[in-house]
């Protein structure tokens, strides 16, 4: 019985951090929203509002900030929704770059890291409102990306990291090949380690045949570290090719 409650104060606890989460994500997509309709926070008055929730059976704002930072509600239409209401058809079709949503990648589960690409701090990324899952945050060049966009152009939008109060290691996937020779394993790890990494998985392949291919998932600060990781690999005569990881 105190194992069943436990389990049940933890999904709580979890649950409620993530609607936490999804409510100051969700109130940075809309007003990004907002400006990209010529508007602003402001001008999003109290009785559009109070009509926008009438309208949608909902309690609260928290609760349409929940909504879109959850991906269940787009924020571009939120936006429309509270421009009509506040009778500001002037903004119509005036849409200006605003530029980009900002993420520090320390927002929780509200912000997700795609796995499929793993971007980390100093990459170029895009976004993607998933319903159930928030911003899915993804490498430009991500083949998920490329079919997802040509599928469902509406979903994406731009993303930019911001400057990170609190520091933190981030994932990131990279393919080596080296030659198959006794102790090549432990001389990558070593050289991995020295850099200031630590390496979360490791995968190989082709391990029979003369040259190897493993696939490393190592934490980083940033791009400037992995750099420094790819540096100390290279110097290593046994390391051949080294890209960057993808999945797909």
């Amino acid at each position: 019985m105190r194992t069943g409650k436990a389990r049940s104060n933890i999904r709580h606890f979890l649950k409620t951090m993530q609607f936490e989460e999804s409510i100051a994500l969700g109130e940075r997509l809309l007003e990004h929203a907002l400006a990209a309709a010529g508007a602003d926070h402001v001008q999003a008055d109290e009785a559009a509002w109070e009509r926008l929730l009438r309208e949608s059976g909902i309690r609260s704002r928290q609760e349409v900030f929940a909504d879109i930072g959850l991906g269940k509600r787009l924020p571009a239409v939120v936006a429309r929704r509270l421009l009509r209401s506040a009778e500001r058809e002037d903004t119509k079709g005036a849409a200006r770059a605003s530029g980009s949503v900002v993420i520090r990648g320390t927002e929780g589960m509200a912000v997700q890291l795609a796995s499929c690409c793993r971007p980390i701090p100093g990459d170029a990324i895009v976004g993607s409102i998933k319903k159930g899952q928030g911003l899915v945050v993804h490498l430009p060049d991500c083949r998920a990306v490329e079919r997802s966009r040509r599928n469902e152009p509406e979903q994406w939008i731009d993303v930019e990291w911001g400057d990170r109060s609190a520091p933190r290691t981030f994932q990131a996937a990279l393919r080596v090949m080296v030659s198959n020779e006794r102790g090549v394993l432990a001389k990558v790890a070593s050289a991995i380690a020295d850099a200031g990494s630590n390496i979360a998985s490791i995968t190989m392949e082709d391990e029979h045949s003369i040259h190897a291919t493993m696939q490393f998932v190592v934490e980083v600060g940033d791009r400037r570290h992995l750099a420094r990781v790819v540096r100390a690999l290279r110097r290593l005569p046994e390391v051949g090719k080294l890209t960057r990881g993808r999945d797909g």
